[in-house]
């Protein structure tokens, strides 16, 4: 964050990332989406946007990278964002992100630290992008499943930021490549507390837990696991199967919010009137214990 006056100041952001699917206008669209979305767990307002773009000078047309900075351009007009240009390197491996500025008001700058003892958890979108995208390209998810999980991808998280502001947010973060408990987790050391998440309150993607089941973990769920798996108690009584999609690594995945109990039910309303149909209360913020996250 950078303060130009008592009420305004600018954020800035970048991500970029391989494809998650095989068409490049919807690759565009989930790669731009997710890189606005640390501006919106901020509680600010993205305005600009620059293409950052990795491209093999031979093998590949032009037409397709036509296609994914349209699908970019398409979800970046869907969140009032002006692109206002770009730089792309030569690379065998295909890349595609922003780097976005926002606008905040310093005064109601919203962290991933804060969250206090009694909070109520909400998370805004459903889990389980990983695992599905791993189906996908095995050629084994089902085409139903396949929509849900870019449907999720694609949307941007700007009701739910607009959403959250009108309450007495305590902390926030957007779940992405660390899953539900990596950046959970980094709220919970940096708020110095226990976040606790009731596992049969966790909304997940159709047939995530299915294909977890038949073993499709991305190489990053595995990686989430054992790093952050030590810091993380998981009650006896969930299933493999489950716990590993608190690992799983999103793309562009919902907010995790951090807010006083008794707002929580208003703050679920208003998500759900703003189309965040998935969104639930997930858990709560207790006293700091023996581990910092708790799956129960």
């Amino acid at each position: 964050m950078f303060r130009l006056s008592a009420d305004l100041a600018i954020v800035n952001t970048v991500d970029f990332f391989t494809p998650v699917v095989d068409d490049p206008f919807t690759y565009g669209q989930i790669a731009a989406a997710n890189a606005l979305s640390d501006v919106y767990a901020m509680g600010g307002v993205p305005k600009t946007a620059l293409n950052l773009v990795c491209w093999p000078q031979s093998g590949l047309p032009g037409e397709m990278l036509g296609e994914i900075l349209r699908g970019g351009a398409e979800k970046a007009r869907e969140a009032g964002v002006v692109i206002v240009g770009g730089h792309s390197v030569a690379d065998e491996e295909v890349k595609y992100g922003m780097a976005v500025t926002g606008v905040i008001d310093p005064r109601r700058i919203i962290r991933n630290v804060g969250a206090q003892v009694g909070d109520a958890l909400t998370l805004t979108k459903p889990l389980g992008t990983g695992v599905l995208m791993t189906a996908f390209k095995r050629d084994q998810l089902p085409r139903d499943q396949y929509d849900a999980a870019v449907e999720s991808m694609a949307r941007l998280n700007a009701s739910a930021a607009q959403a959250m502001l009108k309450y007495e947010v305590h902390a926030a973060t957007d779940i992405t490549g660390f899953g539900l408990s990596g950046h959970a987790l980094k709220m919970a050391e940096g708020s110095k507390v226990t976040l606790r998440f009731e596992a049969s309150l966790l909304p997940l993607l159709p047939g995530a837990r299915h294909w977890s089941r038949k073993g499709m973990i991305p190489g990053g769920g595995q990686r989430n696991h054992e790093f952050f798996g030590p810091k993380v108690q998981v009650s006896e009584r969930i299933p493999p199967e489950f716990a590993e999609l608190a690992f799983d690594p999103q793309t562009s995945g919902g907010l995790l919010i951090a807010l006083p109990d008794r707002e929580a039910d208003g703050l679920l309303a208003d998500l759900r009137v703003e189309g965040n149909l998935d969104a639930a209360i997930v858990g709560c913020v207790s006293e700091r214990g023996a581990f910092a996250i708790e799956l129960v």
